[in-house]
Order: structure tokens, then C-alpha cells, then sequence
């Protein structure tokens, strides 16, 4: 089998991201958003990220038009129902990801594989809530797409080789490197990354350094290229939280409890860039810390 065409579920910074590499390295996109003017605007942000690619002198104008051509909005999530390859980029939320892939169920073709691209959920349970479990695979990106290298690989229990070396196919194709993890919670690099976000959580909670000294010291002390709370306001704290849950939850284990620093931002709305607060105040000129 050869995955020529592929459906992108979730139209936010994943999926636009997702689209824009894909499309670029020569496969046919649908993409699909329950919001349509979503998958509008993440087409905008493609255009926006080709742009950047033309004046780098990285691609021509002639390629990035090319490449925005393969990208299509898809009305109805069923019209991805027939692509060869469709993956899932939705809310890191285990009932809307079962949701979706029920849906699409009557309408796949047989030769179709279906991916997610959640960050911590069990591969081998969303398999098992499909009707086809053996080409079923966790496809974890990591964020901004088209800058970061990695893509995590992760088989279900039932994934059958053949999906596993297409899918490391694809990987190959679109010009990134596949890490192989296991079903496990979290996978590999979330494994080590939350944790890490989360303690640095827990010394600003218990007052051992200030938003400002943390960020510092992790940049110029470990070499990081973001501080741990500025890299938590990016990722979103609710998908921190989220998480932390799913490792504390799978793993039993009290060193994975979320802090309830940041289960009170979460229920106050500040989820980071994406509300303009979290950690730091980002409505001014110059992101502001919030304590």
C-alpha cells in the first residue's frame, strides 16, 4: 500500500501544522474542523508558513503554491472517510478522540489506518473502540510541527507491522525522525517533559524562586532554549494538566499529582497564549509574569 492522500482531524495549531508538512512534502490534505472558519484560518497560517519558507529562500513561490493547492477543507468529518491515512488532532480529551473515530467508522475504507495524535492516551484503548485495531497507531507531533524534528511512533497492542513500517514511511517522507515508544502513559517525551513543568510549578507554588527566577535560571542554568513555565503557557495548561492526570491516573504513582497551582489556573480560564494569561501576562507589548 501506498498512503498518497490524508485527512487531518482538528483544524488548531496541530492539525494546521500537520497539514502544512504534509502538503509540502507532496500528499493530498483534507482538513476537517467541527468549526469551519477554524480550518480557514489554519489554511491562512499555512499560507503565512510558506511565506516565511519562500523568503528564507527555503522553497519557491512556485512549490508553496503548489503546496497550498493539495491543502482542501472537508465540509463533513465522513468526507475523510475514504483517504488512506487520517489523523486525529483533536482535543486531548479520550471521549471526544472515541467520538470522532465512531463516526468515521461506517464510512472508512478498508485500506484506511487511523492515527492519533494525542500526547498521553493509551494507543491500545483507542484501538480497541475501532474496527480496526491492527491499523491503528499513535502519531505524536510535537509543537510548532513544521519547526521540531520528532515524531513519536507509538504501536497499540494489536498494530500490525505492516502499519508500523508505513507509517515510519511517511515519517521518513515528510523529512522528520520517528522515535518508537511504547504504549505507555505519556510515551516518552511528555513522560520526562510534564513532570519536569510540573515541579517547576511546584516551586513557584511553595515559594522557592518567582516565574521571572525560574524561567531564568532553567534558561541560562540547563541551557533551555524556554524557561519551563513560558514553555507550559505555549503548550496550554489545560493540555498540562490533562497530562498530568492521564500519568497520575496510569501510573498510580503520588510524584506525578498535579499542582494545585496549576488546577487553579486551569479553573481560572488562564490556560497561557491562548487565553493571553497563564504564567505570564501576554495582553501588553511584553509578556508580563502573573506572580
Amino acid at each position: 500500500m501506498e498512503i498518497r492522500t490524508v485527512g487531518v482531524v482538528g483544524a488548531g495549531q496541530m492539525g494546521a501544522g500537520i497539514a502544512q508538512v504534509f502538503a509540502q512534502a507532496g500528499y493530498e490534505v483534507s482538513l476537517f474542523d467541527i468549526n469551519p472558519a477554524q480550518v480557514e484560518a489554519a489554511i491562512g497560517k499555512v499560507r503565512q508558513g510558506y511565506e516565511r519558507l519562500v523568503s528564507k529562500e527555503r522553497m519557491s513561490a512556485a512549490e508553496a503554491d503548489a503546496a497550498l493547492a493539495r491543502i482542501r477543507p472537508a465540509p463533513v468529518l465522513t468526507d475523510l472517510g475514504a483517504l488512506d491515512l487520517i489523523i486525529e488532532a483533536a482535543t486531548e480529551d479520550e471521549r471526544v478522540k472515541n467520538r470522532i473515530f465512531a463516526e468515521l467508522k461506517p464510512h472508512l475504507g478498508p485500506q484506511t489506518i487511523l492515527t492519533t495524535n494525542t500526547s498521553s492516551i493509551s494507543i491500545t484503548r483507542l484501538a480497541s473502540a475501532t474496527d480496526r485495531p491492527e491499523r491503528f497507531m499513535g502519531f505524536h507531533f510535537m509543537n510548532p510541527v513544521p519547526v521540531m524534528q520528532l515524531v513519536e511512533l507509538i504501536r497499540g497492542i494489536a498494530t500490525d507491522d505492516e502499519t508500523f513500517h508505513l507509517l515510519k514511511g511517511v515519517v521518513e517522507k515528510i523529512g522528520k525522525t520517528a522515535a518508537n515508544a511504547e504504549d505507555f502513559p505519556a510515551f516518552i517525551v511528555n513522560r520526562i517533559l510534564l513532570p519536569m513543568i510540573n515541579e517547576a510549578i511546584y516551586t513557584l507554588y511553595e515559594g522557592v524562586g518567582t516565574v521571572e527566577s525560574i524561567d531564568t535560571a532553567m534558561k541560562l542554568g540547563t541551557n533551555h532554549p524556554m524557561g519551563p513555565l513560558e514553555l507550559a503557557d505555549f503548550i496550554g495548561l489545560d493540555v498540562c494538566l490533562a497530562i498530568m492526570n492521564v500519568l497520575h491516573d496510569g501510573l498510580a504513582d503520588t510524584k506525578y499529582r498535579p499542582c494545585p497551582l496549576l488546577v487553579k489556573y486551569v479553573e481560572a480560564g488562564w490556560l497561557g497564549r491562548k487565553t493571553n494569561r497563564g504564567f505570564y501576562d501576554y495582553r501588553g507589548e511584553k509578556p508580563v509574569p502573573t506572580r
